[in-house]
């Protein structure tokens, strides 16, 4: 049985740095200077995605499955994940020859799916959210005896994940604010935990999904609360209750707790692709949104954790394009030109003379507002941004179109 009360030191988070130290990687440190430019200071990246399997999660799974007993790890181990928890616990499973069951929620990403397969796991899927995959995996180690290895509610798995933490501490001596996406916990728990001890002046700021976000709630009651449901492209921080012990744990250690909107995860994986040339899942870029979203609010130098890069890229694709949508940088709009030869020519040719990118064209001529000589023409752009947008939409007033957005 956990106890909600016990408590995780930077002892325990030492410990499990010498178990890790030739499994895990350290991960890099990387100036942002985008960033940087819009906070007035030195702000970084923990490149969290290049870890094992893609995510941090390997960090705690791995040094829970390692302390287990053999009596334990003769009936194997079962988890529940929406992805990278399941990919942690499979390999590290696999390294420590341990059998892996992970019960993911249907419609995890098929990446994540194969990749845990491809680690050696079993994969059962179960209910539509994480919560409910861990109701079954629990069920599973009841009826089965293997040890479940819950994503973030241990002292251990909270211990692993707080040696990101100390290599924070490390790589950035100066830091004053470490900025962490926050679903269950646990990371954001480990790297406070580690933080704090050694330098109680730093601002800890854990970031969740704004439709998936049971930390304000569960902080303002002054105990764990349970969301009626969720809805987030950000399945990897899609918890619908924080963990007794990370909450224990943020209760403590965390200064501040945000969330910020779809558009605004959409927006930072695409700013990171671009900018800092990296993959990363919507959750991982949590982090990166608060800072889109106001900057100048983080004391620098300040570290920003990256925390996963296991995306679908079928999913990659949809939130680059909300995410160039949510910049200003798609323009959709309708435009009423001359029903005659040469209209719709003469239209690209001003949209060409402003330099805006056609992504598509459709005709409309049965609206009631149309005259009978004139044909509506729906243009989907691409542009430079929201002045971009107005110097076209302009432009095309200028020459006596009648442009509705």
């Amino acid at each position: 049985m956990i106890d909600p009360t016990a408590d995780v030191t930077l002892a325990d988070i030492e410990a499990a740095r010498e178990v890790l130290e030739t499994v895990t990687v350290r991960t890099p440190m990387e100036r942002s200077r985008w960033l940087s430019t819009d906070a007035g200071g030195d702000v970084y990246l923990k490149l969290e995605n290049l870890q094992r399997t893609g995510s941090f999660k390997t960090r705690g799974a791995y040094y829970r499955i390692s302390r287990l007993t053999e009596a334990e790890r003769a009936n194997g181990v079962v988890a529940a994940s929406a992805g990278n928890h399941a990919q942690g616990v499979a390999l590290s499973a696999s390294l420590l020859g341990i059998k892996s069951t992970v019960f993911m929620p249907e419609g995890a990403p098929i990446p994540k799916i194969r990749a845990t397969q491809g680690y050696g796991a079993d994969v059962v899927f179960h209910g539509q959210y994480l919560d409910q995959a861990l109701v079954a995996a629990r069920e599973f180690a009841d009826r089965t005896g293997a040890v479940l290895i819950h994503p973030f509610d241990h002292v251990d798995i909270v211990a692993g994940q707080g040696t990101c933490g100390l290599e924070i501490l490390e790589q950035v001596p100066d830091v004053k604010t470490v900025v962490v996406p926050t679903g269950g916990g646990g990371l954001l728990a480990g790297i406070a935990i580690a933080v704090k001890s050694k330098r109680p002046d730093v601002r800890l700021v854990g970031v969740q999904a704004a439709g998936a976000a049971a930390y304000p709630p569960s902080l303002a009651g002054g105990h764990p609360v349970q969301l009626e449901q969720m809805r987030t492209i950000a399945d990897g921080i899609a918890v619908g209750r924080p963990g007794d012990i990370p909450f224990h744990a943020v209760q403590e250690y965390v200064d501040d707790m945000l969330t910020v909107s779809e558009e605004q995860l959409s927006r930072a994986v695409l700013a990171v692709a671009e900018r800092a040339k990296q993959v990363v899942e919507p959750a991982g870029a949590a982090g990166v949104a608060a800072f889109l979203d106001d900057a100048t609010r983080f004391a620098t130098p300040a570290v920003v954790v990256l925390s996963g890069g296991n995306i679908d890229p079928l999913l990659l694709g949809k939130v680059i394009r909300q995410g160039m949508a949510a910049a200003g940088r798609y323009l959709s709009m309708r435009v009423h030109i001359p029903d005659v030869p040469g209209g719709l020519a003469t239209l690209l040719a001003e949209l060409a003379g402003v330099a805006a990118n056609v992504i598509e064209v459709t005709h409309e001529r049965n609206s009631p507002e149309l005259h009978l000589d004139e044909v509506e023409v729906l243009v989907q752009l691409e542009t430079r941004g929201p002045e971009h947008s107005e110097r076209v939409i302009g432009r095309l007033r200028e020459q006596g179109y009648e442009v509705f957005v």
